[in-house]
């Protein structure tokens, strides 16, 4: 292995996990609510709109994730995929700085953009494991990966939780005005700690066929349409991927959904992004210790018991009242969030032909993206109608369960096999 690029396709984890801690997780969906109830609307009004933002943005990125992975693999320079995509991402979260009041749907287009460049980057970064790490370091590196990430996202959370907080003793003049610098901070963060993935991964070697660089996007669409027939060659990656679909849906619409919720019902926001920080904390050893779990029991058993404690936090969250509650369900999601995604995806990378890596990973990327456009939807749509968002919440488990029962119908030894074969 080579550990100098190891090291630095992980700091690229460090980089952009701050999007989502601080942006994603933590302090935009309370701001965007905010916009929305300044422009008139109601609380569950304002939480259903956050949801079917985030539908949208998901529906975007699903949609160009294959043609990008299929044009890189044949092109080559999924390095340059990866600047442009996450110039464009970091381009966007310094622009929220701009937002003004009340204006909702700007914020709802910036996201988008943000989203498409963060989502849209890491199906080209995540491309890069297989070719980084193999065999049973892979699922090791992945999980290092994501605990990097756990650690970078966490370590600007806290600056950011500590301006919300206490504004005047950095020099703010209020609460919403760090809110705003937070948004500015997590593309600065996002750009600089993005330099060493550039620097020191190298470009993995491409077979390029004659007129690949006239016309790129067509044969994009050329190998993406002979990867929906190869896929069904691969009958186990083809189910996991179903699988996979199915309850990230609701490890996703979690993410997304819970400071809206918890704005909702009456937790406070310092409250809300300090069991973000925590989450944070508990996460990057439970991350290591789901990876060491991986190698006693396998990748699939560890999947299935984070499951289970998600589908324990979804019921669980019909009854939150305080603010302690939500510490509590933060905890529990830390403990299996970070080392459910690693292994998923080093699960993935097991079962991808050589030569296919970016475009199937762009299979991956999309069927979470497509999945996740369902989630936020329905649980928008669940909290329109019903007045509040309880039974949304609730309603999640359903993912856990169903992607539970297919993933135990995925026979991976097969999958690797049909791989190699």
């Amino acid at each position: 292995m080579n550990r100098r690029a190891i090291n630095a396709w992980c700091m690229y984890d460090w980089a952009n996990s701050a999007f989502v801690t601080t942006v994603t997780a933590a302090l935009f969906p309370p701001f965007f609510r905010g916009l929305v109830l300044a422009g008139g609307r109601s609380g569950s009004e304002a939480t259903a709109y956050w949801g079917y933002t985030s539908s949208v943005a998901l529906l975007v990125v699903a949609a160009v994730a294959p043609l990008l992975g299929a044009t890189a693999d044949h092109t080559g320079g999924k390095k340059r995929y990866v600047a442009c995509l996450a110039g464009i991402g970091i381009l966007a979260t310094g622009s929220f700085v701009l937002i003004g009041e009340g204006a909702w749907l700007a914020a709802s287009a910036l996201y988008v953009v943000a989203a498409l460049g963060f989502a849209g980057g890491n199906v080209f970064y995540d491309s890069f494991l297989p070719q980084i790490a193999r065999g049973a370091d892979i699922d090791r590196v992945s999980s290092r990966g994501f605990a990097m990430g756990y650690l970078g996202g966490g370590i600007l959370l806290v600056v950011n939780v500590l301006w919300v907080r206490w504004p005047h003793v950095f020099g703010m003049p209020s609460a919403e005005f760090a809110v705003r610098a937070s948004f500015v901070s997590v593309a600065l963060w996002w750009a600089l700690f993005s330099i060493p993935f550039f620097r020191h991964v190298p470009e993995p070697e491409t077979e390029r066929r004659p007129g690949a660089f006239r016309n790129p996007v067509a044969e994009g669409f050329h190998r993406l349409t002979a990867t929906f027939r190869d896929i069904r060659r691969y009958r186990q990656l083809m189910l996991f991927l179903v699988a996979y679909w199915v309850y990230t849906d609701g490890v996703g619409t979690i993410v997304r959904m819970a400071t809206a919720y918890g704005d909702e019902i009456g937790v406070g926001l310092n409250d809300m992004i300090t069991a973000l920080v925590i989450t944070q904390a508990v996460g990057i050893p439970s991350t290591l210790l789901f990876g060491r779990l991986a190698r006693r029991v396998g990748a699939k058993r560890s999947i299935l018991l984070a499951l289970g404690v998600y589908a324990i936090v979804s019921v669980s969250a019909y009854f939150m009242r305080t603010a302690a509650h939500f510490y509590a369900l933060a905890f529990a999601v830390a403990t299996v969030q970070g080392g459910s995604q690693a292994l998923s995806r080093s699960l993935f990378g097991r079962m991808v032909p050589a030569g296919k890596s970016a475009e199937f990973f762009g299979f991956y990327s999309t069927s979470s993206k497509f999945a996740g456009v369902f989630g936020p939807f329905v649980f928008g749509l669940v909290g329109h109608l019903m007045g509040h968002s309880r039974a949304a919440i609730a309603s999640l488990v359903a993912f856990f369960v169903v992607g539970g029962i297919l993933l135990t119908r995925v026979d991976i030894e097969e999958g690797i096999r049909a791989a190699q074969r």
